[in-house]
């Protein structure tokens, strides 16, 4: 598509958008009494208004009915956290037994990693990416020593990080299938940032799970900035175990509840070790309080307690929008969204004679979401700082990298061109 920039281009594209009725369903923060310009849903997704709902539903039902919510509540809170598989599993392209809610992030990670991570004194070595996020690098540094200590091997080899290759910002398919092979039979676990939080890089799935596997290792997958962003397809992939963090591009609120993905193929793994809890037990049996643990055959079968029904509620909210919308939707929109934006900066650029900035992001649609990370070779922090004050809220990260993430479901073209101007406006006027 050819694009333009100015106003009325925005507005006609903003006009054509078939999600543009999805914008007004989100409460916007204000800026010197204007609404913001929100490119940071790859951080923090903004409020949805019928959130709000949702939650007062459940402090309702706990008013009037208290403990007798659990099986008479409209949505009784015992099961509360099925609701979730059918709309999740189309999320990330799983069945709706490998899916399921339950703690945070890192918590499930570490919590899969018991399933997933049993080293010996062969087979131990972790692959992850460089510059991996530090909850990620603190949790594999924290397993490692763990098991080091009972198994025996040497803890500062256990870790392998695939890095970029000199003077290149994005890590090459082939580097990470390469090493892959080199490690070999000495390959326990393959674990990465399905879209790199710093550049936006999407890997190949696919390809990185596989190539895993033939080296007889287990493969997962961090999908904090990949869930709700990109198209997943984790039960065709053959993906071990994955989970993803739901406040940011499904919009569930700070810090709350996170997604699992188990694969099917390990459903009746009686061999497999988890850390039990009464929630994972057979929900058939849950309330005869057996001594004895008979997990639930899924995903499900590996939670540990009662789950946080007050945060469900916001989550819930947001992947039945999701459901409304469908993934093929807001990818079609966050490819020409991101394009735009993409455009808009090059033009920017050429304006000033380049040398401002350079995106770090690939240009291939393939391998990126909706992010978009600029290196500032300019202002720098003090750039950021003026955009935030003129009503663009984005995301700093050191050394001097600005992340830009147009949220399909919120953000509009005409926003993408009003951040052009502002941009420029600011750059001209240091």
């Amino acid at each position: 598509m050819i694009f333009e920039n100015n106003r009325e281009f925005a507005q006609d594209l903003d006009a054509k958008d078939e999600l543009r009725k999805y914008r007004d369903e989100f409460l916007f923060p204000k800026v010197n009494g204007k609404q913001v310009i929100y490119f940071t849903g790859n951080s923090l997704g903004l409020q949805p208004k019928r959130t709000k709902s949702y939650v007062d539903e459940v402090m309702a039902d706990w008013a009037n009915l208290a403990v007798e919510g659990h099986f008479y509540a409209d949505k009784p809170w015992w099961d509360y956290h099925e609701r979730f598989a059918v709309p999740l599993s189309e999320i990330v392209g799983a069945k709706p037994t490998e899916v399921t809610v339950m703690n945070t992030l890192t918590v499930n990670l570490h919590l899969l990693m018991v399933s997933f991570y049993r080293p010996t004194l062969k087979k131990y070595k972790i692959i992850c990416e460089e510059k991996a996020f530090p909850s990620d690098q603190y949790m594999f540094q924290s397993q490692v020593d763990f098991h080091s200590k009972t198994v025996g091997f040497n803890p500062n080899e256990a870790i392998v990080e695939i890095k970029r290759r000199d003077g290149e910002h994005n890590i090459r398919l082939e580097d990470i299938v390469a090493k892959i092979n080199e490690v070999g039979d000495e390959l326990a676990l393959v674990l990465i940032g399905g879209v790199n939080y710093y550049t936006g890089q999407v890997f190949d799935m696919k390809t990185i799970t596989e190539a895993g596997h033939k080296q007889g290792a287990y493969v997962g997958w961090d999908l904090a900035h990949a869930a709700g962003n990109i198209k997943l397809q984790l039960n065709e992939w053959k993906v071990d175990f994955a989970a993803w963090c739901s406040y940011k591009y499904m919009n569930s609120g700070p810090g709350n509840a996170s997604g699992c993905f188990v694969h099917e193929m390990h459903h009746n793994d009686t061999e497999l070790p988890r850390f039990a809890g009464w929630w994972g037990h057979n929900k058939e049996r849950r309330f005869k309080m057996e001594p004895q643990f008979d997990p639930v055959r899924g995903a499900d079968g590996w939670q540990i307690s009662n789950l946080p029904i007050l945060s469900l509620a916001p989550y819930l909210a947001s992947v039945e929008m999701f459901a409304e919308v469908g993934m093929d939707k807001l990818i079609e929109k966050r490819n020409r969204i991101t394009a735009y934006l993409e455009f808009i900066l090059h033009e920017i650029d050429k304006e000033l004679d380049g040398a401002e900035f350079e995106i770090l992001t690939p240009a291939d649609q393939e391998e990126r979401g909706c992010q978009l990370s600029v290196y500032l070779h300019g202002q720098g922090r003090e750039l950021f700082d003026r955009l935030m004050k003129n009503g663009v809220i984005t995301d700093w990260r050191e050394p001097n990298v600005i992340r830009l993430a147009p949220a399909p479901f919120y953000c509009s073209f005409e926003d993408m061109y009003d951040f052009g101007q502002i941009l420029k406006k600011l750059i001209l006027n240091k």
